[in-house]
């Protein structure tokens, strides 16, 4: 895997993936950035998201629950001192669906949490107390 940044002036960078994806990020305005995409530490934070959502829909599927949308809202705490690294995450997945089953449900958070999410995986390693719960809505 690799991927390019490249500076764009003040404190804004253009990120492009392997895949040919880009992504802008830029500093806040304190420190001289005009707001024109998102914070690297947030980044970070998404792609943790992205990662255990990605989980927790793939072993729904595998389960064969009737799931409509999965929604992954992430809480995180810094440290107060440079650097200011996450000192703990809690992710909240809502699960929509009909008929799904929370037992499931639980089941897919815990694998995402202990075996298949590469990103939660190296975060705790480096010392982030990760927390996960869940809630299941049924579609209308």
């Amino acid at each position: 895997m690799q991927s390019t940044v490249q500076w764009l002036g003040n404190v804004a960078f253009e990120a492009k993936s392997d895949s040919g994806h880009t992504v802008i990020m830029d500093g806040a305005p304190s420190y001289g950035g005009e707001n024109r995409g998102a914070r690297p530490m947030e980044l970070i934070l998404m792609g943790l998201g992205g990662c255990a959502s990605f989980d927790i829909v793939t072993i729904l599927k595998k389960a064969r629950q009737d799931v409509t949308d999965v929604q992954c809202r992430l809480q995180a705490d810094r440290a107060e001192t440079v650097p200011a690294v996450f000192t703990k995450i809690h992710l909240h997945f809502v699960v929509t669906g009909r008929a799904v089953k929370e037992k499931q449900v639980a089941k897919a958070v815990e694998l995402s949490a202990e075996k298949y999410c590469s990103a939660s995986k190296m975060l705790s390693d480096g010392g982030v107390e990760i927390t996960h719960d869940f809630e299941v809505v049924e579609a209308e």
